[in-house]
């Protein structure tokens, strides 16, 4: 974070409510000499917008915390910017919102070339166990596939059980402080402070009910291809009114689309994307659902692939792939040239049948893909062909 406020004048840092926006951009040294500016708080927030641009062009190094209540914010942060001229402050603005600003219609401007963006994610299994990173995703694309099994097995993280991974979650409060028959209450109290105050920042949803359940039958499909029809369908309403609420939980964060994996990148917007949730525990809540199952487990493995997208440079891809044949592979990385498919396996044991789909994309893409990974809830690194199966924790 600190790097980032020495590129861009504003720095703009999103994710779900409750994930540490506030804290990290509370966090010494990036709070030394700053203004606050809470737009949760109605008076503070009318006072700020009451002499916006003289307060943005006072030289006063200020964070304006959850922004998307104020769409106007970020136009004016462009002005402010702009009357710089060539004497711009590096990480002058510290800004926040609960929701992906460049997805929403009503913010006037990016602020293009005038800002760094952040999303953060939920807590990793890493960071939560105090390691400060998410998994060794950077590592296996920098070695090669025959040194994946030494690198893996000289590794700080513990072994675990995936099903408590999912559990705990991300959210710091959830994953960090609660106990486990508390959850269930802080995660209806999250749901429904959502729905009552900040969704109406989004849109203007004229059916809450309808749009709860639509919620659930997102819910209930992690780890699917994103289905508008089918979750249509579930509720009774049109694909055109499911397609445009969809689109609102993806602007705050409560799912997360992977798209396809072809080679041409043009043609992966025609392909359907897999739906995941925000945050494992959360959608595992929110489908009604007590004990997780692999699709949850695979929704952990895909926001930790995210949250490592979001820092690495180079801006990897993270994607999944399907053949026509229905040969599938859940997660497939393409990064600087590089590919990498990753499975994802719940069982304790893994054969040669467990390989076949990542051994299909391989197969389809030899010149673009060297190897592949299987993540398992085994004790042992296997290798089988240019497969390595590995125990989960070792990677994650």
């Amino acid at each position: 974070m600190q790097a980032l406020a020495g590129v861009s004048p504003v720095v703009v840092v999103t994710g779900l409510r409750q994930v540490g926006k506030s804290t990290l951009l509370a966090t010494p040294p990036l709070s030394a000499g700053r203004r606050r500016i809470d737009f949760d708080q109605p008076a503070e927030r009318a006072a700020f917008m009451a002499d916006v641009d003289a307060v943005l062009r006072s030289g006063t190094p200020l964070t304006l915390d959850e922004v998307q209540r104020e769409p106007g914010v970020m136009l004016a942060l462009k002005r402010a910017v702009d009357a710089m001229g060539t004497r711009r402050r590096r990480g002058q603005f510290l800004v926040s919102g609960s929701a992906n600003l460049l997805l929403l219609r009503q913010v006037a401007d990016s602020l293009a070339g005038r800002a760094t963006y952040l999303t953060l994610r939920p807590l990793t299994r890493r960071e939560r166990l105090g390691l400060g990173s998410t998994g060794r995703w950077s590592a296996l694309l920098a070695t090669d596939p025959g040194d994946w099994p030494e690198l893996l097995e000289d590794d700080a993280a513990p072994a675990a059980d995936w099903r408590d991974t999912v559990l705990h979650g991300g959210f710091p409060e959830v994953a960090l402080h609660l106990a486990p028959a508390a959850r269930a209450d802080w995660f209806d109290g999250y749901v429904a402070t959502w729905l009552d105050r900040d969704l109406r920042d989004l849109a203007v949803i004229q059916d809450l009910v309808d749009f709860r359940r639509v919620m659930q039958s997102a819910a209930s499909r992690i780890g699917q291809l994103a289905n508008q029809s089918a979750i249509a369908s579930d509720v009774g309403r049109s694909q055109v009114a499911v397609r445009g609420w969809l689109a609102v939980l993806e602007t705050a964060y409560f799912i997360a689309r992977i798209p396809a994996y072809v080679p041409s990148r043009a043609a992966r917007v025609a392909k359907t994307p897999k739906l995941f949730w925000g945050d494992a525990a959360l959608g595992l809540h929110m489908a009604g659902q007590r004990e997780p199952t692999g699709a949850h487990f695979e929704n952990v493995v895909a926001l930790d692939l995210l949250a490592w997208r979001d820092l690495a440079p180079g801006r990897p891809e993270i994607l999944h792939w399907r053949s026509r044949s229905q040969a599938e592979v859940d997660f497939v990385i393409e990064h600087e040239g590089a590919v990498l498919p990753i499975e994802v396996k719940t069982s304790r044991t893994v054969d040669a049948r467990d390989v076949r789909g990542i051994e299909a994309f391989l197969a389809t893409y030899p010149k673009r893909a060297r190897a592949g990974v299987l993540l398992y809830d085994g004790a042992e690194t296997r290798q089988f062909g240019r497969v390595v199966a590995v125990p989960w924790w070792r990677v994650l």
